[in-house]
């Protein structure tokens, strides 16, 4: 059964792609996942704010050390030469570019409009084959109108899309008014393709302690429903790559998200759980179905039950949500 499947122009042996986490922090750990199938990896998130912060200090420490010993001063290099974080994360795309002929796919997770283009015009140079913008904003300010929060993202991915040529996925939340309004808009500002979805940290109180718990479980297969309907929602109407996440624990979920109309499927918790050579598992599963089900290829059920293609495409709108609960006793 062929797996091959295009992700944002990008050819993939298999839809099953890493995501975002921070087992491809060790390189051999993105070698095994090549040997055991993955279609891609999208690296361990570079935070903006991580590097300012470092930076911040390393001023500090400057400042306060130069204070007191000014011949000192020769000893550091200037701030802007001096990218904690930055260069080792540049490094180990183009390592991983030479060590693995899969795709490797940097993440940004930026603050200001300068760090978004600066570093993506890094990941860019360092031999990355696209790069996956996770905008991770919770407009806490209720001062902010949902207008000014949709322009926040439109203006970051119409910068990026100025600066750079490699191929840019948004990685979105699922909180806007209007989502199939808001990918076109996406695609029209530059957006190659749509991650569904990103999982906000949401706090959790520890009631003794009585202080905000910082934990972060991993998702769930029941998780897989939001991002589910919208890919349904979305196949064919927008063109755009879409990609799913969250809830992946097995070929099932992937399976679901194939037929909704995802060209690949991130997963991270279940090789937490089951460790990287489970992607062999989840391949071979996908297979095995496809197998039964008469499939030779993913484009042979690739979307055929979004609701473009099914013949009853109200079972994603009101209509199936009244059929639910009237069949609830």
């Amino acid at each position: 059964m062929k797996l091959k499947t295009t992700y944002m122009g990008l050819p993939l042996n298999s839809p099953i792609v890493v995501s975002a986490c921070t087992l491809s922090q060790q390189m051999d750990n993105i070698v095994r996942m090549e040997d055991n199938g993955a279609g891609a990896v999208v690296l361990f998130s570079l935070f903006e704010e991580q590097i300012r912060k470092e930076e911040i200090k390393f001023k500090k420490v400057i400042a306060e050390t130069t204070y007191a010993f000014p011949e000192a001063l020769d000893f550091f290099p200037d701030v802007d030469d001096f990218n904690v974080g930055v260069d080792e994360y540049f490094e180990k795309i183009r390592i991983a570019k030479e060590r693995v002929d899969i795709p490797i796919i940097g993440s940004l997770n930026g603050i200001t409009t300068e760090g978004w283009i600066d570093y993506s015009k890094q990941i860019e140079s360092a031999g990355a084959d696209g790069i996956e913008i996770n905008i991770f904003f919770i407009p806490g300010d209720i001062t902010i109108s949902s207008s000014e929060v949709e322009h926040r993202y439109l203006n970051i991915i119409n910068a990026i899309r100025h600066a750079v040529k490699i191929p840019v996925a948004i990685k979105l939340n699922p909180y806007f008014s209007s989502m199939g309004n808001m990918s076109l808009r996406m695609k029209n500002v530059g957006a190659d393709a749509l991650v569904l979805f990103n999982r906000f940290y949401q706090p959790d109180f520890d009631i003794n302690e009585m202080i905000i718990k910082t934990d972060l479980n991993y998702s769930e297969s029941s998780e897989i429903r939001l991002p589910l309907l919208w890919i349904g929602l979305l196949y064919g109407k927008a063109d755009l790559s879409l990609a799913a996440t969250t809830g992946v624990q097995s070929a099932v979920e992937v399976i679901k998200y194939i037929l909704a109309g995802a060209d690949v499927v991130m997963t991270a918790s279940s090789l937490y759980k089951n460790g990287i050579s489970y992607l062999k598992t989840m391949n071979k599963e996908l297979q095995d179905w496809m197998y039964a089900m008469g499939f030779d290829d993913l484009n042979s059920f690739k979307g055929s039950m979004s609701q473009k293609n099914i013949s009853d495409p109200t079972a994603y709108e009101r209509a199936n949500y009244i059929k639910i609960l009237e069949g609830v006793k």
